[in-house]
């Protein structure tokens, strides 16, 4: 999940996949010549995108029919990009798609179900659960490219002169932020205003923002609400950084934590390049990851994120063909250990978990927590009702809105988002 990743990529690259649409767009193969198709890739544009277009052109020397238009496209344009496009019949063939996405995509019928198709030729080999949440009403809409879930991450050289360790709970995560402070002047923890990133406080509650099964929302019930609460009471503390509601927060937080200037946080592994790029963790071995604290429902665990490529329904069946075996190809065993070891994100495969891949701590370590991961419910609208928490959440923290009004609005916007669903 790249969630409140500012956007990385060029303006040029928003000039480029506005003209390099898939299906219709590129009708204009010569007879007999390569097949062109169009894949929006939805990375980091200087940290994963390179990898990806390396492979593609294995692919394409492997492949002399077939050619590959790559398009980065930023992850916070692409859902809307993809969706205006898609109804315009001018959609890529290809589409890195966050597993949020998916159900809405196949709701409208702008993914080509893909069970039974070479895509999808090594089913057996990708995680269960990683297949599941690529599912919409029974059918496959996806193969699972990259996975992720948040992890409490901290620096074990600041842990360990405080003396302390990983935090089992939240309140063991108020104790130990104010003991690193005691002992090295440094914050101990900085929490994040996104939705997402509050997340975790749900679940270790036993709740969400609404109960799919249900249908019904739930983010103001008085499980969210004390879920929110311990959120909130992270902001103010000894040993715990004020909250930073400004547009650059995601970019704060994160420099902060990688130069050693606080101890700990709660991220993703798309971040693991970066985290060694810090001055903290040149010793690859000093970061540190752990399940994120539990609740007081005793439950921890955080949101399974990921990508899936999938291909445009609206494509012409010999693009279709094309997209299926690159599909196939950038998801094999042997791409997904490449991407890995290049990129340091996690596989989809257990396959792909090889000895050199296991190597790197960030994998090793993120490995470990996937279990704790809670699948998204396949609600078409679910990936969108973090809006209206990435709207109030900041405004909750600043001290610009109660608790309780604050959750009161997002409940309001949730509704318009899912009219059915009761209160």
């Amino acid at each position: 999940m790249r969630r409140g990743i500012a956007a990385t990529a060029l303006v040029a690259s928003l000039a480029l996949a506005a003209t390099a649409c898939g299906g219709d767009s590129d009708s204009g193969d010569k007879a007999g010549g390569p097949v062109t198709i169009t894949w929006w890739d939805t990375s980091n544009a200087t940290n994963e995108a390179p990898t990806y277009q390396a492979l593609v052109k294995e692919f394409e020397a492997a492949n002399k029919d077939i050619k590959v238009k790559f398009v980065n496209v930023p992850f916070d344009q692409a859902q809307n990009k993809f969706d205006t496009a898609a109804g315009s019949k001018g959609a890529p063939d290809v589409l890195r798609s966050e597993v949020g996405w998916t159900p809405a995509f196949a709701k409208k019928g702008f993914f080509l179900p893909l069970d039974g198709t070479e895509a999808l030729a090594e089913q057996d080999k990708f995680k269960p659960n990683l297949l599941e949440q690529a599912k919409y009403e029974g059918k496959t809409y996806g193969v699972p490219f990259t996975t992720d879930t948040l992890a409490f991450v901290y620096n074990k050289e600041l842990f360990a002169k405080a003396g302390v360790e990983a935090p089992k709970t939240w309140d063991d995560l108020k104790k130990a932020a104010a003991t690193v402070k005691a002992k090295t002047g440094v914050d101990g923890y900085w929490g994040s205003t996104a939705g997402y990133y509050a997340q975790p406080f749900l679940y270790g509650e036993g709740t969400d923002m609404v109960d799919a099964d249900a249908k019904k929302i739930t983010v103001k019930s008085p499980e969210a609400e004390k879920a929110y609460g311990t959120w909130l009471s992270l902001f103010n503390g000894k040993g715990l950084h004020k909250a930073d509601v400004t547009a650059d927060a995601y970019a704060h937080i994160q420099d902060a934590f990688v130069n050693g200037k606080v101890a700990s946080i709660i991220q993703g592994p798309w971040e693991i390049t970066n985290f060694y790029k810090g001055s903290a963790f040149q010793d690859k071995s000093n970061l540190g990851i752990a399940t994120v604290p539990a609740g007081t429902a005793g439950k921890a665990g955080a949101p399974t994120g990921g990508h899936n490529l999938s291909v445009y329904a609206g494509s012409e069946k010999a693009k279709q063909e094309a997209a299926l075996k690159l599909v196939n190809f950038m998801t094999s065993a042997k791409a997904q250990e490449t991407i890995a070891l290049k990129n340091s994100t996690l596989p989809t495969r257990d396959d792909a978990y090889t000895d050199q891949v296991k190597a790197d701590p960030g994998i090793a370590g993120y490995q470990t927590v996937l279990a704790a991961a809670q699948p998204r419910p396949a609600l078409p609208e679910y990936s969108s009702l973090w809006g209206p928490m990435d709207d109030e959440l900041p405004q909750i923290a600043s001290g610009k809105e109660s608790l309780d009004k604050g959750l009161g609005d997002a409940e309001t916007a949730i509704v318009k988002l899912v009219p059915e669903f009761s209160k």
